[in-house]
């Protein structure tokens, strides 16, 4: 066993938790943790394996020094209650369960943003436009279990990240297609936001509505179902709604663009969309991206990058600690 200080970052969605045990001064580590959110009734009761765990595979002795945790809801708050999925604690019950001298609790995308700053060339696919202006705004949004969406903003040291819940303002359809999409939606939902059609599960939402348009009974019933059958032109309703989904996140990345004057950039992060990148890419994405009337000549030479580097917001937590 080694004695020796060591911290510990997370990034917790509706589906998946990730750890990683850091040496102090890292921010990237071979000690890599990942649990199903569904299989634990309550945090706590991770944590238990958790730490087991953390000591067989690093010889790590005690309690972190710090941890981080990037939570999918809002995070400034004491009691932190998950968009989608189950989990709720406190940030009280968070320093005694973990034991540790510091505390970061942080929204998943303000971590994301984080990440960003850390990124190489061989991280990212580059969608069009020219290049980013230094000092400028950088936009982020990405599709996982739901849609996160950041800013980064430049100044005098270093830049700052503006974390937000953008991806629950309210969906605005660009097209016939996208509005009956919005129509059937809201037969089933109360209101429908951006996460309902920019997820993994708004995949999913699409594909029904589209189906419901066509008169077809949907087959298909969760997100890889939809994108295996559209990568696979099996199924016309999953690839129509693969072309929905591209474009509608196509028209949400261009109003971000238009909000933040993201001449820094916009960076597609998430879990989703690197799963059909290639397609993705070849979309109407970047199309619908510029296509906001007077303002598309803004618009032409903004850079978009689809990241595809794994664990970006595990990295990104780690670096909060280091500015921290």
């Amino acid at each position: 066993m080694t004695e020796q200080r060591w911290n510990l970052v997370a990034d917790i969605g509706g589906t998946n938790a990730r750890f990683a045990a850091l040496r102090e001064g890292q921010l990237e580590s071979e000690f890599e943790f990942y649990h199903s959110v569904e299989e634990y009734p309550q945090f706590s009761d991770l944590i238990i394996k958790l730490r087991d765990e953390i000591a067989l595979a690093t010889g790590f002795v005690g309690a972190p020094h710090s941890v981080c945790l990037a939570v999918a809801c809002p995070a400034d708050v004491e009691h932190i209650s998950f968009t989608n999925s189950h989990w709720e604690f406190t940030k009280t019950h968070l320093l005694e369960w973990f034991d540790c001298q510091e505390l970061v609790v942080i929204n998943d995308f303000e971590a994301v943003a984080h990440g960003i700053t850390e990124l190489g060339a061989d991280d990212c696919i580059k969608i069009g436009g020219g290049e980013p202006q230094a000092h400028k705004p950088v936009g982020i949004l990405g599709a996982g279990t739901g849609l996160g969406m950041a800013a980064l903003i430049s100044h005098s040291d270093g830049y700052h990240v503006l974390d937000t819940e953008g991806g629950h303002a309210d969906f605005a359809p660009v097209g016939q297609r996208q509005m009956d999409v919005l129509t059937c939606l809201r037969q089933n939902f109360k209101r429908v936001s951006l996460e309902r059609v920019l997820s993994g599960k708004g995949i999913v939402n699409i594909y029904n509505a589209i189906c419901q348009m066509e008169g077809t009974d949907p087959t298909l019933t969760t997100p890889p179902d939809v994108v295996t059958a559209a990568l696979a032109n099996s199924n016309p309703q999953a690839l129509t709604a693969l072309d929905t989904f591209c474009e509608s996140m196509g028209a949400a990345a261009g109003n971000l663009a238009l909000t933040l004057g993201a001449r820094g950039g916009i960076y597609i992060a998430g879990g989703v969309v690197p799963r059909f990148s290639e397609f993705f890419v070849n979309s109407g994405f970047r199309e619908k991206f510029e296509d906001k009337g007077r303002f598309a000549s803004y618009l032409q030479p903004m850079p978009v990058y689809l990241v595809t580097r794994n664990n970006l917001g595990l990295l990104g937590a780690a670096k909060k600690l280091q500015n921290t």
